[in-house]
């Protein structure tokens, strides 16, 4: 479960049994976790968190999305 990028309490990280789901990231905080496909950036699952916090961390996906989508690439096909 390699992590790619931390920003304040958001923990932005990839599991390694999921090669076969398009490309996406995993978001964990203390209070929950959540998951954005990265093509096009969606909501793909909630576990626990606020909406609000959810919309922040979308805001993080979308600008990190390069450097998400690299790190997803580099891990999965190597």
């Amino acid at each position: 479960m390699p992590t790619v990028l931390r920003v304040g309490p958001y923990r932005f990280h990839f599991y390694s049994d999921e090669r076969g789901e398009p490309a996406h990231i995993h978001v964990r905080t203390s209070e929950g976790e959540c998951k954005f496909w990265l093509d096009p950036i969606t909501l793909a699952k909630n576990q626990g968190l606020a909406a609000h916090v959810v919309r922040t961390i979308e805001g993080l996906v979308f600008e990190h999305r390069d450097y998400l989508r690299e790190k997803y690439n580099e891990y999965h096909r190597s």
